[in-house]
């Protein structure tokens, strides 16, 4: 095999299963036009009260919502059908943006407004972006799970990458006004519809539990049986918690390059790109059989780059640093969510998902406020580096505390490795389009 092919994302799903390239291409097009949305939302917050503040509440107006419907909402999406929960969903969140439009071509000046239309677009994001990761595991062979996962990944870096420069350019082409994003993220749900709306209907198990607070706490005593699953997701904690110093980097940028805003955007651009870069070349990732102690390490490789990050002086280091650490995220996340989904039986898919989703959103929040209020009692650079030195740290002894998940192999790995690939698609039991 080509090292080419060895080395980047395995684009199989996208050619055998066309259910998942519509859903592929759908999701890839409503996240671009939410990232217009992303950027627009906080600049109009910001131009009607010129402060930071008012921007930086936006951030606990959508992690509220997240944090009290999201495992609800994954118990909801086990109760019913799937294809049609996320479509509702959408429909709710196509809704929702054009209200935003409305009301920018209005001219309001409603902060209170835009934190209601804020909080609802994150409950329901926290109900519908888990519900979608479920439908992947339906439409694909369990050993394609790993490289479905990396395309989505691929998706998110480039939207990450390239949405905040596209929002710059349309906003700055309607002469600084907003109303063209919101209303190209309100078109862009047609792509999300397009994705969903051809699946195969997706029925809860027989005698799935109704949702509520019983169905919650089966499914949380599920994750505390199974040692891999509390492993993944404690080794995803440990990262946003302690190695994320986002909120440090306006202070960095400040002390090292005199508050340059160029040389800041570079900051998140860099991981960006890193992410991207990883992203597109996780074909190994796919095959590594060992996906615990893979996933260990590229956390103990985001806490050490994160640890240099701190200590480094010139800007090539500085942006190569925070781009390995990136590239390191994004291998975690495509491992994080293959192991997730490969170990959760439907039964509890819904419900594990949307806590897997809470648990990431908890945890850069969570990740943001620690590193703020360490360097604030200290330094920056000090937060920084103490941060990336006990995520370090954390790994190793998430490694020794459940060793299990340590020694996990991937079962589909494991198969392929003894018995060769499928001997033909026949022989497969994912949905195929008719």
């Amino acid at each position: 095999m080509p090292l080419a092919s060895r080395l980047l994302t395995d684009i199989t799903p996208l050619r055998e299963s066309p259910l998942f390239r519509r859903l592929w291409v759908g999701t890839t097009l409503s996240a671009v036009g939410g990232a217009l949305t992303i950027f627009a939302l906080p600049l109009q917050v910001y131009d009607i009260t010129r402060s930071a503040f008012a921007v930086g509440a936006l951030g606990i107006v959508r992690l509220v919502p997240t944090l009290t419907i999201g495992l609800l909402g994954g118990a909801l999406t086990d109760a019913t059908d799937r294809r049609k929960l996320v479509l509702l969903t959408t429909f709710g969140q196509a809704t929702l943006a054009a209200v935003l439009a409305a009301q920018a071509f209005a001219g309001l000046s409603a902060v209170w407004l835009l934190y209601l239309l804020a909080a609802l677009s994150s409950a329901l994001s926290a109900v519908s972006q888990p519900a979608r990761r479920t439908l992947i595991p339906s439409l694909l062979r369990p050993e394609q799970l790993a490289a479905g996962l990396a395309l989505n990944r691929v998706s998110f870096q480039v939207m990450m990458t390239g949405g905040p420069a596209l929002a710059g350019v349309i906003t700055a082409a309607a002469g600084g006004h907003l109303q063209a994003c919101y209303l190209l993220d309100t078109v862009s749900f047609a792509g999300s519809v397009y994705g969903v709306a051809r699946l195969p209907a997706m029925p809860p198990q027989p005698g799935a539990d109704r949702p509520g607070p019983r169905a919650i706490a089966q499914a949380l005593g599920f994750l505390r049986r199974s040692p891999v699953l509390a492993g993944a997701f404690l080794a995803d904690l440990n990262a946003t918690i302690f190695g994320l110093p986002v909120a440090l980097f306006p202070a960095i940028n400040a002390e090292r390059f005199g508050g340059n805003p160029t040389t800041l955007g570079l900051f998140t651009t860099a991981i960006g790109v890193g992410g991207l870069v990883s992203a597109a070349c996780t074909g190994p990732v796919g095959r590594a059989a060992r996906q615990g102690a893979v996933m260990l390490g590229t956390v103990a490789i985001w806490g050490a780059a994160f640890a240099g990050f701190a200590l480094a002086r010139p800007l090539w280091l500085v942006l190569g640093l925070l781009a390995l650490a990136g590239a390191a995220d994004a291998i975690t996340v495509v491992l994080r969510g293959t192991i997730v989904q490969t170990l959760t039986t439907d039964q509890f898919r819904g419900r594990v998902t949307a806590a897997e989703y809470v648990v990431g959103a908890a945890g850069d929040s969570l990740g943001q406020a620690e590193s703020g209020a360490v360097g604030s009692l200290t330094s920056p650079t000090i937060s920084a580096l103490s941060g990336g030195i006990v995520t370090v740290l954390l790994a190793g002894a998430i490694a020794l505390a459940l060793p299990s998940f340590a020694r996990y192999r991937s079962p589909s790995v494991a198969v392929r490795d003894v018995t060769g690939p499928p001997a033909s698609a026949a022989d497969q039991t994912a949905p195929q389009e008719t």
